[in-house]
């Protein structure tokens, strides 16, 4: 068992009741919003930064909205659905453009292949999470 899951099932709102698709998502957002970080940094290391200035940018924002949907999801007191939803359709949207960025380097950077399929992953978790708080 995952920590992130076995953490929320002790919350005395969940009782021990998860949503899979949700934790799943937590654990991409908070993966995905680590590997654009690093993209990002590694990005700005490269020879040709000037060409990645729009890389960098889609990672960071990305990164950003990444962490916030995986903090609005992991709380659990209370509810608050719709913005719990609207962050996480945010972050499938950030995910899918960052990832297309990405997509664009990935034959000469490795960080940007491995950045994009991590960000391909996240946003499809987002998706589903979404259609399972629906």
């Amino acid at each position: 068992m995952h920590h992130m899951k076995e953490m929320i099932a002790t919350h005395p709102d969940v009782k021990g009741s998860t949503n899979d698709a949700l934790i799943r998502c937590l654990e991409e957002c908070y993966s995905c919003a680590q590997t654009c970080t690093s993209c990002a940094d590694a990005c700005l290391a490269e020879e040709m930064v000037a060409q990645l200035r729009q890389c960098i940018r889609l990672n960071l924002d990305c990164a950003d909205i990444c962490l916030a949907a995986g903090s609005l999801g992991t709380r659990r007191t209370g509810s608050n659905e719709q913005a719990l939803v609207a962050a996480l359709q945010a972050c499938a949207i950030a995910c899918g453009l960052c990832a297309e960025e990405c997509e664009k380097h990935a034959s000469m950077h490795e960080h940007c292949r491995i950045c994009a399929e991590h960000c391909r992953r996240c946003e499809q978790a987002c998706n589903e999470a979404v259609q399972s708080i629906r």
